[in-house]
This record gives structure tokens, sequence and C-alpha cells, in this order.
């Protein structure tokens, strides 16, 4: 019933446009898979990308390296995919921040959508990158 009554709150918080600030809750990866499940398996890109912006950011229980850990888990590929993107390029790109700059960095859920073992091939070679220029 907390899954149900959760998925609820997210889907009106996201008609009225304030999803992406709602701080995470543990057991909202599994809230992601009930909403896909009452949208007859559509993948609702939207909550995806919180979810992905939640965890690159660190954002609400995924400030906790266990519950990051667990997400990997229990997330898709392209949420991973696009998380892992999302924190590489806050950290390469000045002023990339990922609090601020959602809407300047969509195009990685774009990629992590299509190609999530790209887009995961991509932020560690950004890492590495990131390794040899420190």
């Amino acid at each position: 019933m907390r899954i149900a009554a959760r998925a609820d709150e997210l889907q009106a918080l996201r008609e009225l446009g304030t999803l992406e600030q709602t701080e995470p809750r543990t057991g909202d990866e599994a809230v992601r898979d009930e909403l896909t499940r009452r949208a007859d398996g559509y993948v609702q890109a939207d909550v995806d990308a919180w979810l992905a912006h939640a965890l690159a950011a660190h954002l609400g229980h995924y400030r906790d390296p266990a519950a990051r850990e667990e997400a990997a888990g229990l997330l898709t590929p392209p949420v991973l995919a696009h998380a892992a993107l999302l924190a590489e390029l806050a950290r390469l790109v000045p002023g990339a921040d990922v609090d601020v700059d959602v809407d300047e960095l969509a195009f990685a859920a774009r990629i992590a959508t299509t190609e999530p073992e790209a887009a995961s091939a991509l932020a560690a070679l950004l890492t590495r990158v990131e390794g040899t220029q420190a």
C-alpha cells in the first residue's frame, strides 16, 4: 500500500510540474516500477530523468552510498547510465552543476535511453579522462 500511495503522490507532483523539486525516498525504485505498470509498460521519461538526476546529485536517500549501491540493482540500465553521464559531466564541465543545468544536460537522457551500454562506456571514459588530468 505504501508503494501505491507514493505512486499516487509522485503522479500528482508530475501533474503539478513539481516532480523535479521532490527528493527521492527509500522505495522510489519500486514506485517507478508501479508507475510503469500503471502506464501499461510505458516508460515515463520524466520519472526516469528525476531518478537519474537524484542519483547523480546524491539527493534524498541517495546521500547514503549504500542506497546508491542498492539502486544499481533496482534501476534499469538506461536510468543508471543517465545518472553516470550526469555525474561525470557535472564534474568535467565547469559550471555544469547537475542541480542547476538539468535542461542543458537533457541530451544525456536521450543517449542513455537509446544506447545505455554506450552511455555507460562514455561515462567510464570520462572518469578515466578526469583521472589523467588530475
